[in-house]
């Protein structure tokens, strides 16, 4: 068993995982959900549609398919647990996680623990594809100034707090109102919502980070070009993510579209907010 298996999210990053665990000769399953994955992210590749909820079913797949690894990649949607055809395998999970699978990183914790369970290694999108960490620094555009500082510090004070509490990873900040948390409709839709609430002056900061703990084998908090065009659309002034724990995905164009609209961003360990 050498294989690796691809539970796949939307985006483009189970492709490129996929595409680099067999351009080094690895056998590659993915493992793709009807409403979810993108169509083109299984071309080429053995897989299998399944529906959320169908846990037996898909760690039988990874077991035929010879998998020793496991990845989790690409966001998906959360839907009600009470719209999901829950199999024999997923509610006795739930079952023994109880509330925690009221949170995002609850709930995916315990999807961890269930492929652990058959004997699975489960493995991070870093430890598949290098270079995607944002590493500290200025990485695009100036650096903060004094009144940037205020609304980072208030946005990374704000993550904490949320994060304990298993909720959302990003925050949009303008002269230290909260204008913004992100919660079930995902980062874009966050930023959006804060462009029609942001006041007139400097736009906002948005602050992107990891929650206190966070299972980071699946579920980093992750920025790309799609990001930088939101928040430019949005009147943003900048944007700052956590250090080694924020995947940045495109960073070329992501780089080049927030310098285009003169927003800055910067890496930085949410540790010292200052």
């Amino acid at each position: 068993m050498d294989g690796l298996g691809i539970v796949a999210g939307g985006g483009e990053l189970p492709r490129r995982i996929a595409e680099a665990a067999a351009s080094d000769g690895r056998p590659v399953f993915i493992v793709a959900f009807i409403g979810h994955t993108d169509a083109d992210t299984v071309d080429g590749f053995p897989h299998a549609w399944l529906k959320l909820g169908q846990t037996g079913a898909a760690l039988q797949n990874l077991r035929d398919a010879a998998c020793s690894d496991v990845v989790m990649a690409g966001p998906m949607r959360r839907p009600s647990l009470s719209s999901l055809s829950l199999d024999r395998r997923s509610v006795a999970a739930l079952a023994r996680a109880g509330t925690r699978v009221f949170g995002d990183d609850g709930l995916l914790s315990v999807i961890v623990e269930e492929i652990e369970r058959d004997g699975f290694r489960v493995v991070g999108v870093d430890d598949l594809l290098g270079g995607y960490l944002a590493s500290t620094g200025v990485l695009a555009g100036r650096a903060p100034d004094r009144d940037d500082e205020i609304d980072i510090a208030r946005g990374i004070a704000v993550l904490r707090a949320l994060g304990t509490a298993d909720v959302g990873q990003a925050v949009a900040v303008q002269e230290g109102l909260v204008l913004a948390v992100e919660a079930i409709e995902g980062t874009d839709a966050m930023i959006a919502r804060a462009g029609d609430l942001r006041r007139d002056g400097r736009g906002p900061v948005l602050v992107k980070g990891s929650k206190p703990g966070q299972e980071r084998r699946a579920d980093r908090p992750t920025i790309g070009e799609g990001t930088a065009v939101a928040a430019a659309a949005a009147g943003f002034r900048g944007i700052v993510v956590e250090a080694g724990a924020t995947l940045i995905v495109d960073r070329v164009p992501t780089v080049r579209a927030l310098e285009a609209a003169g927003l800055f961003l910067v890496a930085r360990s949410f540790a010292d907010p200052a």
